[in-house]
């Protein structure tokens, strides 16, 4: 893989539409689940949680090469908490990553022949689902930092979709963790949509979750590098190659045949 930097605005592009295909992922199985099992909730979830978790594994490699992956706000602004991505390009990918949230709603809907818009009345907001926004959130980005630092970036695809997968039903929230596609589920009124006046609870609690990752992250691996944090969730060019120096500085010691860059470390 190169390690010249990939210029921000093919960063950008990849952003914005792993965020549309997550969307129409999230969205669009949520209406198949409604349509082919009409009034088992139990049975539509599992058909919705099993579709995201695989969908989303496939659409962080599909764009993970060229951005990383994040299409989640608290990933990239966690990120850029570390080092990995500067402050200013954290703050570009939000707009691509709720602009491509939104499209990927209003195309969800357009595929099974609803109406472009159809703002969502289900009211999700509650203590119970505040508190497990901010577990889902926490625990998304734990798996993410966890993996980076510990040297099984390559695993992350498939770890992300199976914590989501798994979080659908561990939480009451079934675990949106990601403001973006908070924002995007306002616009279907389907089986996945979020009632606007329970959109800023859920964001609330998954800023927080975000915050209290951070913390966490520093007092459990409290030697992670720009470096480590630049591969996340996937590496990509400007990533890991392009930063070992910098890792072998921090850690004081030169890449060699015996401790090649990027090896699994001890926290």
């Amino acid at each position: 893989m190169s390690s010249a930097p990939v210029p921000l605005w093919r960063r950008l592009t990849a952003e914005f539409l792993g965020s549309a295909f997550l969307a129409a992922v999230v969205i669009g199985s949520g209406i198949a689940a409604q349509q082919l099992s009409p009034g088992q909730t139990g049975l539509e979830l599992v058909e919705n949680a099993a579709a995201t978790a695989a969908g989303l594994f496939a659409i962080i490699l599909m764009f993970g090469p060229v951005s990383g992956g994040h299409f989640n706000p608290v990933v990239s602004f966690a990120d850029a908490a570390f080092g990995g991505l500067s402050w200013r390009d954290a703050a570009a990918y939000l707009p691509a990553q709720v602009a491509g949230c939104i499209g990927g709603a209003v195309l969800a809907n357009l595929m099974f022949a609803l109406p472009a818009v159809t703002i969502s009345a289900k009211h999700r907001a509650s203590p119970a689902h505040f508190l497990s926004e901010i577990i889902a959130t926490l625990g998304l980005l734990l798996v993410i930092f966890a993996l980076v630092r510990s040297g099984r970036v390559q695993t992350a695809p498939a770890a992300v979709g199976a914590y989501i997968g798994a979080a659908y039903w561990f939480t009451s929230s079934t675990s949106f963790a990601n403001p973006a596609i908070t924002i995007g589920r306002m616009f279907s009124d389907t089986f996945a949509g979020i009632a606007p006046s329970s959109a800023p609870s859920f964001i609330a609690a998954q800023v927080l979750g975000g915050i209290v990752a951070v913390g966490v992250i520093r007092a459990l691996y409290p030697s992670i590098t720009p470096a480590d944090a630049a591969d996340i969730i996937v590496p990509h060019p400007g990533g890991d190659a392009a930063r070992a120096p910098a890792r072998a500085e921090y850690d004081g010691a030169a890449p060699s045949a015996a401790r090649p860059p990027g090896p699994v470390q001890s926290p």
